[in-house]
């Protein structure tokens, strides 16, 4: 079991990422060229293992705030109450799933350093763990060209409403919980467009930018 100075040295890498732009490839890339943990989906994996309910359930809810017209509830943002939330998640609450996500997230870091994509990482742990975050974007056309490589859209209009669709449930998603701006480059430590380097070469970046900055936070 780590001790309390063993969890402080852990750090994570967050990866906000524009839809179409590679952002879970690149976190991927970083997480291997780093030797750490990744999570993304995974997230969903264990959190559904821990809960006992169905993957599909949370992948439903994924990245999505809630609608005031459809839940009432009490919430503390960008944190987690000390009740055992996971295994409770509860009457359908997207804020449930939100808090019981968070506590994941927590059991998560204190296992070890990762890359972790999307679902506010970086403001969940900001007190709880050393945090690099990174926002990912790339050109339109870029984006556009991805999401139709990889089957999501099989024309470059549909592919771009998509993207479009896709990026403001994740600003919406990431403005309530946070105090911050999905995408604007104050809200993160490092914003990289991964056009002009591809998938490869953004993640070498990010992971050299990675290495010094705690080299330099250990100073």
């Amino acid at each position: 079991m780590d001790t309390e100075g063993q969890k402080q040295q852990h750090y994570v890498i967050t990866i906000g990422r524009q839809f179409g732009c590679g952002g879970r490839e690149i976190g991927r890339a970083v997480a291997q060229l780093l030797g750490i943990g990744y999570y993304d989906k995974e997230l969903l994996v264990e959190l559904a293992a821990k809960s006992g309910c169905d993957a599909a359930y949370f992948e439903a809810a994924d990245e999505r705030r809630p609608s005031f017209l459809g839940n009432l509830w009490s919430f503390n943002v960008g944190g987690y109450s000390s009740a055992n939330l996971v295994g409770n998640v509860g009457a359908n609450s997207i804020d449930d799933i939100y808090h019981a996500q968070s506590q994941v997230m927590h059991d998560i870091a204190d296992r070890g350093s990762c890359v972790m994509v999307g679902r506010t990482a970086d403001y969940i742990l900001r007190d709880h763990c050393t945090v690099l975050s990174v926002f990912v974007h790339s050109t339109l056309a870029d984006r556009v060209a991805r999401i139709i490589a990889r089957g999501d859209s099989d024309n470059e209009n549909a592919a771009a409403q998509l993207a479009n669709k896709k990026n403001q449930l994740r600003a919406d998603y990431y403005n309530f919980y946070t105090d911050k701006r999905w995408g604007e480059a104050a809200s993160y430590d490092l914003s990289i467009d991964s056009t002009v380097l591809g998938i490869e070469g953004t993640a070498a970046v990010i992971a050299e930018w990675a290495r010094r900055s705690l080299s330099a936070r250990c100073r």
